[in-house]
């Protein structure tokens, strides 16, 4: 018997992928969450083969649930995006069901599932480089601190910097790991805001105070808190433009 979760904040979309899983007795419904707090805390509970998943849901959507989980259950949205949007996800073989879906195409999903529950469960983790392309995302970040789940405004964000396969976020003398990549952030957050000064290092340039030279032709940039981060030569010149200098 394989164990499943649904997660919507749409108690009528929960209803119809209940109705639709009668025809499939070898799957057990182990619960229902309308939001993605509490599908984080019924997935470790839970620990579910497969759940159905909504993106757009209230306190955190269901990109950045899947980024704060350990567990990795094989994944179907259940979503009212275009299908343009979409292309990105079945690119990494994680399927879809665009609301409002069929009982045909509901079973369609379960048919892949099926067949591909390895390369599902293997793509989970391709999924972060897709996560961070919704606008509130840009201005918030999720993290998971112990057991506690935080969530992070952009603008609070000090700075970020490479760390191994992971990305430290510096905030508030605190620094919180994200299993992301630097070129993610670059590409995702506010340019306005956010600028690469080195190849392991993403300023919020609201917090830099002056440049000081280090060196020959090598720079720092020190920030209130005093700190002081390396600027590659490279970067000096694109960062003295998004300054207006």
């Amino acid at each position: 018997m394989k164990k499943v979760l649904i997660i919507d904040d749409e108690p009528l979309a929960r209803l119809i992928i209940r109705e639709y899983l009668e025809d499939f007795t070898e799957l057990e419904i182990i619960g229902e969450c309308n939001d993605g707090f509490e599908g984080a805390k019924a997935i470790a509970a839970g620990q579910p083969d497969l759940i159905f998943l909504d993106i757009q849901m209230p306190k955190i959507n269901g990109f950045e649930m899947l980024e704060i989980i350990n567990e990795k259950p094989a994944v179907i949205f259940t979503t009212a995006f275009d299908e343009y949007a979409l292309k990105a996800f079945d690119m990494n073989a994680l399927d879809y069901l665009l609301k409002p879906f069929s009982k045909e195409r509901f079973s369609q999903a379960i048919s892949k599932w099926k067949e591909n529950s390895e390369s599902s469960s293997k793509s989970f983790d391709n999924l972060a480089e897709f996560s961070l392309k919704q606008p509130d995302e840009q201005l918030r970040i999720v993290i998971k601190d112990g057991t506690e789940i935080k969530i992070i405004p952009t603008s609070e964000i000090e700075y970020f910097e490479a760390y191994d396969d992971y990305v430290k976020i510096h905030h508030q003398n605190k620094a919180h790991l994200k299993k992301k990549t630097m070129n993610y952030f670059e590409q995702t957050l506010n340019p306005k805001q956010f600028v690469r000064i080195h190849r392991s290092f993403i300023l919020n340039i609201n917090e830099l105070t002056k440049i000081e030279s280090f060196e020959k032709n090598s720079y720092l940039a020190i920030l209130r808190s005093g700190k002081r981060i390396p600027i590659s030569r490279t970067a000096y010149t694109p960062l003295k433009e998004s300054l207006g200098i």
